[in-house]
């Protein structure tokens, strides 16, 4: 193994600022997208996972699978709306306009 191997790169660190966050949770990470692993608490560092597929909540609107996911901030869902909001991901599979969720591949399309 090379000697300068840190690790996977499946999850990464990270320290929530201001309030605690949920196992769960979606966070970004300046231009990446996360799910807690676990809960952890404010100022105190827990693993976030920036791989895989995991159903997040949406903004309404019907979604195509592969479509680019965007984090809106404010509503604190993923939308198909690029101005103002993260790209993060893009859609494992699709989702009606009244669906509450939608699968996200994290970090892909980026």
């Amino acid at each position: 193994m090379a000697t300068n191997y840190i690790q996977e790169g499946k999850t990464l660190d990270y320290t929530p600022s201001g309030a605690d966050v949920a196992s769960g949770d979606f966070v970004t990470l300046g231009g990446l997208g996360g799910v807690a692993k676990t809960d952890i608490a404010d100022g105190k560092k827990g693993a976030v996972h920036i791989a895989g597929v995991f159903s997040v909540p949406k903004a309404s609107g019907a979604v195509i699978q592969g479509q680019r996911l965007y984090w809106n901030s404010s509503n604190n869902n993923l939308t198909t709306t690029a101005s103002g909001n993260t790209l993060v991901g893009v859609s494992a599979e699709a989702a009606a306009s009244g669906d509450a969720n939608v699968k996200i591949l994290l970090n892909v399309g980026l």
